[in-house]
């Protein structure tokens, strides 16, 4: 009878331990990625900007997306709601000790288990997720390095609501976009 009670609790302590896994980096880890904004924009070695996408902003990008051509890249960008950027380069010992303590590990953690879905797509270093709400992309979610930066890393998130065609042209315009924000 004891034998069958110690097994009981085994698949709750693999939970906990699995749980554990997902907390590495500094600190408490974030849950989301507004919260991994929120948590190091104001700290020593990150540069945030967040960009909020009003009428008057979605219908001018919509006609700069115009003048590529493209009806889905255009239709994407006027469907562009938030546009947040954190790039990270460590400048004092501080932002170095945020590197060993595990930073792109957290950002991976946060991403691999709060219902993003990776992207696979061949645009060099820049990797994709994405979370979606039925068959619309509600957010995307890119990292990066900073180019010539060692330990560094960039998250971009572009909430808006989006088509898998859509999502396709974004994808082709954002390590243009990444560079301008560096």
């Amino acid at each position: 009878m004891m034998r069958i009670r110690t097994f009981m609790w085994l698949p709750l302590v693999a939970l906990l331990l699995l749980a554990g896994c997902r907390a590495s980096g500094p600190g408490n880890p974030a849950r989301t990625v507004a919260e991994f904004f929120n948590k190091y924009e104001n700290r020593s070695g990150f540069k945030a900007t967040d960009w909020s996408a009003g009428l008057t902003t979605r219908i001018l990008l919509g006609r700069l997306g115009s003048l590529g051509g493209e009806n889905d890249l255009t239709q994407a960008l006027s469907s562009v709601r938030s546009f947040r950027v954190l790039t990270f380069a460590p400048t004092s010992g501080s932002a170095e000790k945020l590197v060993a303590e595990g930073l792109v590990s957290e950002v991976n953690g946060l991403l691999s288990n709060e219902r993003y879905t990776p992207l696979t797509t061949g645009s060099g270093n820049v990797r994709y997720a994405t979370r979606q709400q039925g068959d619309r992309v509600t957010e995307v979610v890119a990292t990066s390095t900073v180019s010539g930066v060692p330990d560094s890393f960039m998250l971009m998130s572009i909430g808006g609501n989006f088509t898998q065609g859509q999502l396709a042209q974004l994808i082709k315009v954002l390590p243009n976009v990444a560079d301008m924000t560096k």
